[in-house]
């Protein structure tokens, strides 16, 4: 007979910690975002990562989390009805993964389940923000992020880890977001830059970072609530879980070597900035394989992520698209690496749940064959497809209803301004005078305007070099 129902401590203390490392790393994301922003647009920046907590946490809790969780009715989405927000989910036997047999589940309560996911929702949203900063109405990326969060992220997360047709009839491997999170969120982060076009000026105007101190804080802050959400993902306190911490660390690591490397060959100066992007970089491609790859092969999954992404973010200047701040040369880039990098790395060695629990094979060089490498793609093309699709028509439609870009005026003397009517830092001189400081930060002076007495630099044809590119 199965013993009564019972809380793990140990699983459950861990994921509610893990729950608030994942938490945090959406207002890192906003300083990371944040400071590779222009002065004059980096409140409307980071505004759209603190409005997605408020946002996606309500979809999440009232309907979301059934669409992606619920038991799954076509290989598509789960039962709405299912975890609705309405009904409560307090009883002793309202444990995750509970069954008959095994009452207790994991020993993890529903509603700590739910909150740790609720978190990757929130940042997956977040995420795409990166690509349309200076110039989205800010109910516009409301209206945006409702969309999309309904329509894809939910649907998609269901089809990873709910029980639906890429976890349960593809049987590609994801342990922590590669393909539900980052190759998700950077399709639809090149659909919207699409949409919206170019910023006013690019790529002819420099528009650097204007406080790398902020990029750095940022990615530190992602990088430590990283563990939560690679590690975190296992839900339980076991060699799996330890496995995806070192994994994290090692490969993010060699991503920052990775990319710092990259620099020292096409310019001999390493960046702050590049250092900080690589760290993302290695974030990003451990993500989907941190508990299903040895540490070994983590490093050079490191190095590889962090050369490539270094070298992708200049390719929005040779295809024309403005991806403010390189979502798709990171997030997008990196999160197929890392995916693809399961079709050749994975191994039952080291996670006997990849055959025993998912169904997939080992890697290639695990003797695995070409199998899961062809799942992974497939995988991959499948969001990436849905993702872009459903993205541009939701930008586009925003678009000729209630608008979604601003203004140029706007753009031009600052977003924050218009849209939120504060700015980011208060310049004004202490005895009045002509406000050049806020032309210093680009506030207030068409095209980013120069100060009194400075001769502006000659327009050039060529794209500025912008220290997030490397």
């Amino acid at each position: 007979m199965p013993e009564a129902p019972t809380i793990d401590g140990a699983n459950t203390t861990w994921l509610l910690v893990s729950t608030a490392l994942v938490l945090l790393m959406t207002p890192g994301l906003a300083l990371f975002y944040g400071g590779l922003n222009r002065a004059k647009g980096v409140l409307n920046m980071m505004m759209m990562s603190f409005s997605a907590i408020g946002l996606i946490s309500i979809l999440w809790w009232f309907y979301g989390f059934s669409v992606a969780f619920g038991t799954d009715v076509n290989g598509f989405w789960g039962d709405p009805g299912a975890y609705l927000g309405t009904k409560t989910f307090l009883a002793e036997s309202d444990l995750w993964g509970a069954t008959a047999e095994n009452p207790s589940g994991i020993g993890i309560p529903l509603y700590v389940f739910m909150a740790f996911q609720m978190v990757f929702a929130v940042i997956t949203v977040a995420l795409i923000s990166g690509a349309i900063a200076d110039r989205a109405k800010f109910a516009g990326w409301l209206l945006f992020a409702f969309g999309w969060a309904t329509l894809v992220y939910f649907p998609v997360a269901h089809w990873v880890w709910g029980g639906g047709i890429i976890g349960g009839d593809i049987h590609a491997l994801d342990f922590a977001g590669g393909t539900a999170v980052h190759i998700n969120a950077g399709a639809a982060a090149l659909a919207v830059a699409l949409v919206l076009g170019k910023r006013l000026g690019w790529p002819r105007e420099g528009m650097k970072p204007h406080n790398i101190p902020l990029v750095a804080l940022g990615a530190g802050l992602l990088w430590f609530g990283w563990f939560g959400f690679n590690a975190g993902s296992e839900l339980t306190v076991d060699s799996v879980a330890g496995l995806a911490f070192i994994n994290t660390q090692l490969a993010t690591a060699a991503a920052v070597l990775g990319w710092i490397a990259v620099e020292w060959v096409k310019t001999r100066k390493p960046t702050m900035v590049g250092a900080s992007s690589g760290a993302v970089a290695g974030l990003v491609a451990i993500t989907p394989a941190c508990g299903f790859i040895a540490p070994w092969a983590s490093v050079l999954l490191g190095i590889v992520a962090g050369a490539v992404c270094a070298l992708a973010v200049s390719l929005k200047y040779k295809l024309g698209y403005d991806d403010s701040l390189d979502v798709v040369g990171v997030h997008f880039v990196g999160g197929w690496i890392g995916s693809l990098w399961l079709g050749l790395f994975a191994t039952n060695s080291v996670n006997a749940a990849i055959t025993d629990v998912v169904g997939a094979s080992d890697g290639l060089f695990y003797g695995g064959g070409v199998t899961q490498l062809g799942r992974q793609a497939l995988a991959g093309l499948i969001v990436t497809a849905w993702s872009f699709g459903v993205a541009w028509g939701l930008a586009f439609v925003i678009e000729k209803t209630i608008g979604f870009r601003v203004k140029g005026e706007a753009e031009v003397e600052g977003i924050d301004i218009a849209e939120h009517a504060e700015s980011s830092y208060d310049l004004s001189p202490a005895g009045g005078g002509t406000g050049s400081a806020f032309a210093m930060a680009g506030i207030g002076t068409p095209g980013g305007g120069t100060t009194s007495g400075v001769k502006p630099e000659a327009e050039s044809a060529e794209p500025v070099s912008e220290k997030v590119a490397g």
